[in-house]
């Protein structure tokens, strides 16, 4: 099979695309910081300049989670496969640059087809010619569109064979549980009876090896956390001093989640897309969201949303967790 550019999705009216996206960041923005509680959503820390700080992350010795989880996928990649089946048709949502989901294609038996969701067309067309010119008779299609909204999963077209959802990096922590809930039903109601989840997830653990995973000592993740603000700088006509605010990241073990924030120094007055926000010394943003889970509490989850977990696979501190899980 040739290699071919295309793409599914708004991705296909590129300009139309960015318009909705600039649409979407600008009210999410403003409501979030129109709180009570200032918010903003997690996924606009991935743009360009925050995909590359995140890459950077994952390469410091205190980041554990995606050495941890590409080093048992590595050692398992052989009994993950086989648990996918033959002929299988693999959906990725979230996927980026699809480098996680390269190897398992390669492993798997005669892959029918890969969907890789993103919001990034891209960085998908970069992977979609890249995947295609390793595994020339595998069927690549991207997919434009945010994957937690029912528009990309429509783009994928109805198949006889066997499908799997392949959600790696512990993405589902940064949804709240009930949140999670719901995102793990959507994606039960797109599979069938028999159909697949391959799901990383974060396990709970000491608080400090916690903590130093999201507050590095060489302040790259405060450079990521601190993009955000950057970011609404350039595309919201926001006047966001990066230095007035701190980076500060924790551990809430009630809700067994890692909390980061944006700490403002001082009383400030921010505008952003001609609205003025009011700061006071010590409020914060909170820009992200990493739930942990215990092994019986991501069980229940799954069985609660549909899914029956079948095989799960772990590393010897017990710190990172993979699952596979069959829909009931």
């Amino acid at each position: 099979m040739a290699v071919q550019a295309s793409i599914k999705g708004r991705g296909g009216d590129h300009s139309a695309f960015q318009n909705d996206h600039r649409e979407a960041f600008q009210a999410d923005v403003l409501a979030g910081l129109s709180g009570k509680q200032k918010t903003l959503p997690c996924k606009y820390l991935y743009d360009e300049a925050g995909s590359k700080l995140f890459e950077a992350i994952c390469e410091l010795e205190d980041y554990y989670l995606t050495r941890t989880e590409a080093d048992i996928f590595h050692s398992n990649l052989d009994s993950m496969a086989a648990l996918l089946g033959p002929s299988a048709v693999l959906v990725e949502p979230g996927a980026g640059n699809c480098e996680k989901a390269e190897p398992l294609l390669t492993a798997m038996d005669t892959p029918h087809a890969f969907y890789p969701l993103d919001i990034s067309p891209e960085i998908l067309l970069n992977a979609q010619q890249r995947i295609q010119a390793r595994l020339p008779d595998l069927t690549v299609t991207p997919v434009v569109g945010d994957f937690t909204c029912a528009q990309p999963w429509g783009e994928i077209p109805p198949s006889s064979h066997r499908k799997v959802i392949f959600f790696p990096g512990s993405t589902i922590g940064n949804f709240s549980p009930d949140k999670a809930s719901t995102l793990l039903a959507q994606f039960r109601s797109y599979l069938s009876t028999g159909d697949g989840l391959l799901i990383g997830v974060d396990l709970v653990k000491d608080s400090v090896v916690l903590e130093r995973a999201y507050a590095d000592s060489d302040h790259v993740t405060e450079r990521f956390n601190k993009n955000l603000l950057s970011r609404i700088n350039s595309e919201l006509d926001g006047n966001f001093d990066t230095e007035a605010f701190a980076h500060r990241a924790f551990y809430h073990p009630h809700r067994q989640r890692v909390e980061m924030h944006l700490v403002s120094l001082c009383d400030q007055k921010v505008q952003v897309a001609g609205q003025t926000f009011d700061f006071e010394e010590g409020e914060t943003i909170h820009t992200e969201n990493s739930h942990k889970y215990t092994r019986a509490g991501l069980e229940a989850l799954l069985r609660e949303s549909g899914f029956n977990p079948t095989q799960f696979w772990t590393d010897n501190k017990q710190h990172y967790a993979i699952y596979y899980a069959e829909t009931l």
